[in-house]
């Protein structure tokens, strides 16, 4: 599976913006994804994840209530819509696949979770 991100950009705080990922291949409907992201200096870190059918949803607590993941598996397209965003989240944003099923409990989280990655994509929030 190859993934291509984009939709990135300079937002004020406050603003919203929507990045999108798209993979190639006919199996996309079978991968869990995900959205993580990596600012300056700092370790990678998970945002938000899909299960394949887009019937479960996970998110980290710093985005909960502000982010939202979703896909269409018609195009194999996953989606980050963004609102209320902060200076706090300036990073590239990178989509990855996971063979991994989500639960009850949540979804994969976890870097090793995720066998294929895409490039990123570039979000800056001004203050």
């Amino acid at each position: 599976v190859q993934l291509q991100a984009s939709g990135g950009g300079l937002v004020q705080a406050g603003g919203s913006l929507i990045v999108s990922c798209v993979a190639s291949g006919r199996t996309f409907s079978s991968y869990g994804m995900g959205w993580f992201r990596q600012a300056p200096g700092k370790e990678r870190e998970f945002v938000a994840a899909i299960s394949w059918s887009g019937g479960r949803t996970y998110y980290a607590d710093s985005v909960k209530g502000r982010f939202t993941i979703s896909r269409v598996n018609a195009k194999n397209t996953v989606y980050l819509q963004m609102n209320s965003l902060k200076p706090d989240d300036t990073a590239v944003y990178s989509c990855a696949a996971t063979q991994l099923g989500c639960s009850d409990y949540g979804c994969p989280t976890h870097i090793y979770d995720y066998m294929y990655w895409g490039q990123g994509t570039q979000v800056t929030v001004s203050s």
